[in-house]
């Protein structure tokens, strides 16, 4: 049995009653509260839950819109059915048990109800329109609420889920991981000033736990999980009822003041390892509010702004789908207004996170300005896919004659190859390339619509681990393509490739398999230069208005390396016509006392590095070489890497804005 709230009508008036029989049939009760007088129940419908072992229901809602009633199974699965018709059906079940749908007399309540049960043959017994089978594992669904036009479900696999109806089916936007160890959650609470609290059970304790504060707000000793509990809480006080070996026990708390006061509340709990924006959300009355994503050593990444104005950083998203830290960051060309479902005056892109336990997970992010939110800015996040080495590994055949990957491969860099957008095919791929602690270069493919993730090609040739990688388009006179890649690893080498073959055999085999494939050879680099003692640890590559490429990297030896790349097209196979020239190279030792973990070429002749001696120094490139024009001294220990934009002030004027992380974050 449980209750369900109608929408739209008073809970003190009416709800609905919802009873799991045998055979899997659920059946749906009006029940009217009469004050005086016995309730007042009518037979609405009667549903056919999927054959499992444990045939019941667990929880149910009501949407809003369309109609249409979900529920959660013992098996753990989310069902959708047509509520719209069954008006008709408690009608004519009524009519066939009193003659007339008048309302009925207090001692003709009890036959009514028998009667309506005794013609229940008269209702359809309908089937599940949409099934999400086995969403929270065999542990099943423990509750589902509706807010704000989203749907919520719980379970107790220690995940809550976020999802929407399209077209009358379910779609899972993502998933959310409160906090390590609370495994057994019960049902999800949303106050009035935004918060969400999440209500569950962790090993012999209740627990209510807060999303916006990450900590638990009330702990409980109760002997562990309850099948039958209450929570009830208000300003004054809260109160927890449950049944505990035949017992009903109450647990009451009159609220305390709280002496503690957060005077900056964390981004996260360690230490930030890398930092994107995402661009610059307009808001009516303000100035542009700059969304930025960071990734963090406690195993998340947050989507925040940050107000040049308020100088605060408020977090709008937190992403939790890492089993171990985020290492790296890459954003996809977002599609920008217009794109569709989406306004004309948001932010559209693809993210990618990576790091331990070699696991890549991938997102839609849409921001808009919301006038109401406390930072102003809507932000939707839609998990989009994911992918881990060791899932590729149990899908390879024939592998016990095969040599395992490291389980403990770390993806160090990502990079988006950018317009990979095939024509000739139905299907638009976008391709990923990663650096990998194994000495590996891999290559991804995503495509968006199928939600797939799938390795493409991967070459061993740097034989240590891979730092950094960029990817970068040429387009020849005749307007031929060639995706470019270099790589950098921990010897102070950096490889350039060509992926053009790689990537268009990837997309002819992804197409004809169907979107599975086995990894192919990206063969040899098309040259690969010593450019420092040690390790890469940034890395980035600019087009010239020449049509040449620069690219600086920066070390571990406090060196700064500088080349000038010419792209020249033959004739012949892709590889075979790709030649690469350098035509320049300038070297800067000792330019800063640690390791340089930022750099980024502003212009061809502006150059900006930022290192661990907490120094962020802008350099003009010239005939001499490398010249410091000037030195800033930031804030932000153990520099992890830097990210710039550029914006055009009213007089026409460029400003170059730079975002820093490490143990903090700072804007410059």
């Amino acid at each position: 049995l449980s209750w369900a709230p109608r929408p739209g009508l008073a809970p003190d008036s009416a709800v609905a009653l919802l009873a799991s029989g045998p055979e899997g049939e659920m059946l749906w009760l009006d029940v009217a509260h009469r004050p005086g007088r016995a309730p007042w129940v009518r037979l609405m419908g009667r549903y056919l839950l999927p054959p499992c072992k444990q045939r019941w229901h667990t929880c149910a809602a009501f949407l809003p819109q369309g109609q249409l009633l979900v529920c959660g199974d013992r098996r753990g699965s989310l069902l959708l059915f047509p509520c719209s018709s069954s008006s008709e059906w408690a009608a004519e079940c009524t009519s066939i048990a009193n003659g007339d749908t008048d309302l009925i007399s207090e001692d003709s309540s009890s036959e009514l109800e028998l009667s309506c049960l005794a013609h229940k043959g008269a209702l359809p017994l309908e089937p599940p329109l949409f099934v999400l089978f086995g969403l929270h594992g065999k542990t099943g669904v423990t509750s589902v609420t509706c807010h704000k036009g989203y749907i919520y479900s719980t379970g107790r696999d220690g995940v809550y889920r976020q999802l929407r109806l399209q077209d009358r089916q379910l779609e899972v936007l993502r998933k959310h991981r409160p906090c390590k160890g609370l495994q057994w959650i019960e049902q999800l609470r949303f106050t009035p000033d935004g918060d969400l609290l999440v209500l569950g059970f962790h090993a012999d304790n209740f627990v209510v736990w807060s999303s916006r504060t990450g900590e638990n707000l009330h702990c409980i000793s109760c002997g562990g999980g309850h099948r039958s509990w209450s929570y009830c809480s208000s300003p004054s006080a809260e109160v927890f009822a449950f049944i505990k070996s035949g017992d009903v026990m109450l647990y009451c708390h009159e609220a305390e003041p709280c002496e503690q006061q957060v005077l900056l509340a964390s981004l996260h709990g360690r230490e930030i390892t890398c930092v994107r924006r995402l661009g610059a959300v307009e808001v009516p009355g303000q100035a542009a509010l700059n969304v930025l994503v960071t990734g963090s050593e406690d195993t998340t990444a947050c989507v925040l702004v940050l107000s040049e104005r308020s100088r605060a950083a408020v977090p709008l998203a937190r992403l939790s789908d890492h089993i171990s830290s985020v290492r790296t960051l890459a954003l996809a060309s977002p599609a920008g207004p217009g794109d569709e479902g989406f306004g004309e005056e948001g932010l559209s892109a693809l993210l990618f996170s990576a790091g331990g336990r070699a696991q890549i997970e991938c997102y839609r992010l849409l921001c808009a300005g919301d006038p109401a939110s406390e930072s102003a800015v809507g932000c939707q996040v839609i998990h989009v896919a994911s992918h881990r080495l060791d899932e590729h590994w149990e899908r390879k055949k024939n592998r016990h004659k095969l040599i395992k990957m490291d389980p403990e491969t770390r993806y160090m860099s990502l990079s988006v190859v950018p317009k990979t957008t095939i024509k000739q095919l139905p299907t638009l791929w976008k391709f990923l390339a990663a650096a990998c602690s194994d000495g590996s270069v891999r290559i991804f493919g995503l495509l968006e619509a199928a939600r797939k993730l799938v390795l493409v090609a991967e070459s061993f040739h740097h034989q240590r681990c891979v730092l950094k990688v960029e990817a970068f388009l040429h387009t020849g006179t005749g307007g031929e393509r060639r995706h470019l890649l270099c790589s950098a690893a921990t010897d102070g080498s950096i490889a350039f490739w060509d992926i053009t073959g790689p990537i268009t055999d990837a997309v002819d085999a992804l197409h004809q398999a169907e979107g599975e494939m086995q990894p192919l050879a990206l063969g040899a680099p098309l040259l690969t230069i010593m450019a420092h003692s040690c390790g890469v640890n940034s890395l980035h590559v600019t087009k010239t208005p020449e049509g040449r490429y620069l690219v600086a990297s920066g070390s571990d030896d406090g060196s700064i390396h500088v080349c000038l790349l010419e792209v020249a097209l033959g004739s012949g196979e892709v590889a075979a016509g790709t030649c690469l020239q350098v035509l320049e190279r300038v070297s800067r030792p000792c330019a800063h006392a640690a390791h340089v973990t930022g750099i980024r070429v502003l212009r061809p002749d502006l150059l900006l590095s930022a290192s661990v001696d907490q120094r962020l120094t802008l350099w003009h490139r010239g005939p001499g070489g490398l010249v410091p024009l000037s030195t800033t001294f930031f804030h932000v220990p153990d520099l992890a890497e830097l990210d710039c934009w550029e914006v055009a002030e009213a007089g026409g004027e460029l400003r170059y804005y730079c975002v820093l992380c490490g143990q903090g974050l700072e804007m410059l």
